[in-house]
């Protein structure tokens, strides 16, 4: 029934026709190194350090992230939830219809063969993570790789998995002892949500998808004692 919904919303607003999403079942958690990224599909993108050791050292860090962010990913991706802590960081996203990309890549380099919306996007992935690394090793003294590689994402496969990713992501401060009142972490979609902050999430959308602003922050308050179905795998170990 929620896809449905999130169906109908996303129509008004977009061309994009997602009666074209590809679902699956229960993916084997190591397919999250792997799932190809599609237009029109909604993807649960995480990762950590390869040390386990904090990305994230000062407000100055992970302000800087979320602007890579924005140049790198908001013009190939859409983006409904996400949560920084740490040592890793969750994002909810949906890939936008990439044709103008192609595009404008066929008329700089004359051929689009073998550019799919799967290497576009992991390619600007690439690039964020590497634009963070370089500014972050800097700032440490630190050399090497920052992030585990290849980074994880996952399909999401149905209204359930949706509904409660989303709250799961804005979950993960108090799962991880950081906040016992996740709707005050600083660095979570869900306050920008609840006290209607300016952001690059379609929070509109997140609101209209748990049936109003009301409901979304009873969802989150009614579960946090959720227990997650195990081919969810959101265990970012």
């Amino acid at each position: 029934m929620l896809i449905g919904i999130f169906y109908s919303i996303l129509v008004r607003t977009s061309h994009l026709d997602l009666s074209t999403l590809k679902l699956t079942n229960n993916m084997a958690k190591t397919e999250h190194y792997h799932t190809k990224f599609e237009a029109g599909n909604f993807y649960h993108v995480y990762n950590r350090t390869i040390d386990k050791k904090p990305m994230f050292k000062n407000r100055g860090n992970c302000e800087f992230f979320l602007k890579r962010y924005l140049t790198y990913l908001v013009p190939y991706v859409e983006t409904y939830a996400y949560c920084l802590l740490g040592n890793h960081f969750h994002f909810l996203i949906r890939i936008r219809d990439l044709t103008q990309c192609k595009q404008d890549l066929k008329e700089k380099y004359g051929s689009i063969e073998n550019i799919s919306d799967h290497r576009i996007v992991s390619l600007q992935f690439r690039k964020f993570f590497q634009s963070y690394s370089m500014a972050f090793n800097a700032q440490q003294d630190r050399i090497g790789t920052l992030f585990q590689t290849p980074f994880k994402r996952a399909i999401i496969d149905d209204d359930s998995y949706l509904t409660n990713l989303i709250y799961y992501i804005h979950a993960n401060p108090r799962t991880h002892g950081l906040s016992k009142n996740i709707s005050q972490w600083e660095w979570s979609s869900l306050k920008k949500i609840v006290t209607n902050q300016e952001t690059f999430i379609n929070k509109d959308l997140v609101i209209d998808w748990y049936g109003g602003l009301s409901n979304l922050i009873a969802f989150h308050e009614e579960n946090q004692k959720i227990i997650f179905n195990e081919k969810y795998h959101f265990n970012q170990e």
